[in-house]
């Protein structure tokens, strides 16, 4: 092929990925701004699919190939690359399920004709059992905080009610003063995709609530200058802010390490402690479902293999030869 010829082709085809980049960072955008603003995706979870979308991106361009209109082999080498290059398993999937998640979108929108990403298979997950605090950890925990402070009482409300209702952090974060429901002694809270849920608390629970509110929380905005009224936020700063989850993230971390408790130990590590404390006191697997905001039973039926000693006492008295 002549000189020229070639360097016009080159320059041809280098357009024309330009082109493609453009639109699919386009579609990337409108991508962002509908799950975040319509789908109700929680902030930590758009950034995530943000970044792990660019990423696939950015692999496609150093590949040359057309992000927005992949082969089926053309993914699967995206993910044997990740794979290549150390990523756990969960992170690969995390990344799969984003890109996924975005193609899906791209077909209802009509940005594109097909889906091959639905036929890429999810890698398969190892099956590690949720970590768990015991009864003991618990008790010691639920204690650290000082009440005779603003802070503590607010710290004290903050840790009962994520042992209480088995919340994301995201959603204690989103929790107004208006989602207690005191005579019902309930909690609204808003999941993925601001899906609304209820969850009844128990008393200790509502009790450090209720002292949080009725003292340390009007405190702690009257230091800061700013008006009840203005706040809807149930849990607040000392600068009269509504605490995003970076901020109870921050606060239960050192009260854990107060507590003398491991590192391991995670806002989450309540939502699963909640979970097996209700399954090990005769729960049902459906009412826990519920509870935790799971779309698929599925999800929540790993808590299960913490309880096993629950569901060996239900075989023995329901199986019609237990005793034989």
């Amino acid at each position: 092929m002549p000189r020229k010829k070639a360097d016009a082709l080159g320059a041809e085809v280098s357009d024309s990925r330009a082109e493609s980049n453009e639109r699919f960072l386009a579609c990337l955008d409108d991508y962002i701004v509908y799950i975040a603003r319509v789908a109700g995706f929680s902030p930590e979870t758009v950034r995530a699919y943000e970044a792990h979308i660019q990423a696939y991106e950015r692999w496609c361009g150093r590949a040359g190939i057309d992000a927005l209109h992949p082969s089926i082999h053309d993914l699967r080498g995206y993910l044997a690359d990740l794979k290549r290059g150390g990523y756990a398993m969960r992170t690969i999937a995390a990344h799969l399920s984003a890109v996924r998640s975005f193609f899906k979108w791209c077909l209802v929108e009509g940005m594109v004709d097909s889906d091959v990403a639905q036929l890429v298979q999810m890698p398969k997950m190892p099956q590690t059992l949720p970590t768990t605090v015991s009864d003991r950890d618990m008790e010691r925990l639920l204690a650290t905080p000082d009440t005779s402070t603003a802070e503590g009482k607010r710290d004290a409300a903050m840790l009962e009610l994520f042992y209480a209702t088995g919340a994301r952090i995201a959603e204690l974060a989103r929790l107004d003063c208006s989602d207690v429901d005191w005579s019902a002694r309930t909690v609204r809270l808003f999941g993925k995709g601001s899906k609304e849920r209820i969850v009844p608390v128990y008393l200790r629970a509502l009790q450090a609530a209720k002292v949080y509110l009725a003292d340390a929380r009007p405190q702690l905005l009257a230091a800061s200058g700013r008006r009840n009224a203005s706040v809807t936020a149930f849990f607040v700063s000392a600068r009269g802010t509504r605490m995003d989850a970076n901020a109870l993230r921050y606060r239960f971390q050192k009260l854990c390490r107060a507590a003398g408790l491991p590192c391991e130990v995670t806002p989450h590590v309540m939502r699963h402690t909640f979970a097996t404390d209700l399954l090990a006191g005769g729960a049902d697997l459906r009412s826990v479902q519920e509870l935790l905001g799971h779309a698929s039973l599925s999800t929540t039926t790993l808590y299960t293999h913490v309880t096993p000693d629950r569901l060996k006492n239900a075989v023995h008295q329901a199986h019609p030869r237990a005793d034989a």
